[in-house]
């Protein structure tokens, strides 16, 4: 067995192989409000479940060295009747480096392959960020970024993929 890797380019094949990279990941902002601790933290007895109402945007934007920066921001806002329990808002991004994928299909690729990617890292965030907040652990439930896109599609409204810069 060989410790190194190969890629086409290395055995004389075509590196316009389709596929996409991510080259690194970060948090560009991440907020959480608890306005009404401590009192938000205790039970009331009344068992009243929180409305929770979540927010999801997606953009990407391509770079003068080729790349492209895909954000992801979700938000989320816990209510108890009028009162609000929490609110989280993350914008959380990614460095992709996308080759062999003509360039009308990258807008596809770049607002539904990669957020798709992005997100168990941020809704992990979201997550810990809750819980480290004195609340139960928020898990976001999967999100279907092709219906997302296809519906911001089918509406009219832009994409949010600016192309190279």
């Amino acid at each position: 067995m060989s410790d190194t890797s190969t890629t086409p380019a290395d055995n004389g094949g075509d590196i316009s192989q389709p596929g996409f990279r991510i080259l690194a990941q970060f948090v560009r902002d991440l907020s959480f409000e608890n306005p009404l601790a401590p009192e938000s933290l205790r039970s009331d007895g009344q068992g009243l479940q929180p409305q929770i109402d979540i927010g999801v945007e997606m953009s990407a934007r391509g770079r003068p060295d080729g790349l492209f920066e895909v954000d992801l921001k979700l938000s989320a806002q816990a209510k108890r009747g009028e009162s609000i329990a929490f609110v989280v808002e993350l914008l959380y991004g990614g460095l992709f480096q996308i080759t062999g994928i003509p360039e009308a299909e990258i807008e596809p690729v770049l607002m539904i392959e990669c957020p798709r990617y992005l997100f168990p890292f941020a809704r992990r965030l979201i997550s810990d960020v809750t819980a480290e907040g004195g609340f139960p652990p928020f898990q976001l439930d999967p999100i279907d970024f092709a219906g997302v896109y296809a519906a911001r599609k089918a509406n009219g409204e832009t994409s949010g993929f600016v192309g190279n810069a």
